[in-house]
């Protein structure tokens, strides 16, 4: 007789059952998703630095490829980079269109072309801004031989859950030129 009445009862899955593993479900299903969407947020947020970081590189190189010219050419190593015209001890910008001369820097969004290339001429906006500053360095000799070139690249970024109160990111860079010959 017991045997009998356990059995009517083994048939199914009760209504409390099945609540509990459909809440017991979805709990993994919205920790799953939450999981992504942080993914997700973090890849963008990397991806942006490691745009930025590349583009400050670009900034330096731009800088060391004017002192270089300069040497090539038989000219003052600091021509163009530090004389009466522009003073990028406060800031300036520049690309590789625009190789051989500085801008005062003025907040302007880099564009990047068809190509894939940014400047500050033609294509479609991005979130990038560039500001290279450059500091001449008097040595103990009285010789201005050093320069401190900083490049600092500024991104609009999206608020986020991660970052709630933030607009903007930056990455500097910083480096040393010295004045070989």
């Amino acid at each position: 007789m017991w045997n009998k009445f356990f059995k009517n009862y083994d048939r199914g899955f009760t209504l409390i059952e099945l609540m509990v593993s459909i809440f017991v479900l979805s709990i993994a299903i919205i920790g799953a998703y939450s999981a992504f969407n942080i993914m997700d947020i973090l890849t963008s947020n990397a991806t942006d630095r490691f745009v930025a970081a590349y583009l400050a590189q670009e900034g330096m190189e731009i800088v060391r490829n004017m002192r270089d010219t300069n040497w090539l050419e038989g000219d003052d190593w600091m021509a163009g980079l530090v004389d009466s015209n522009i003073q990028c001890q406060t800031g300036c910008q520049a690309d590789y269109k625009t190789f051989d001369t500085l801008a005062y820097y003025d907040s302007s969004k880099l564009l990047i072309d068809d190509d894939g290339f940014y400047n500050y001429s033609s294509g479609t906006d991005t979130k990038y801004k560039r500001k290279i500053v450059i500091e001449p360095i008097e040595t103990t000799a009285g010789l201005e031989d050093i320069m401190k070139v900083t490049v600092t690249v500024y991104w609009d970024e999206k608020s986020n859950i991660l970052h709630p109160d933030s607009n903007e990111d930056s990455i500097t860079v910083e480096e040393y030129l010295y004045n070989w010959y």
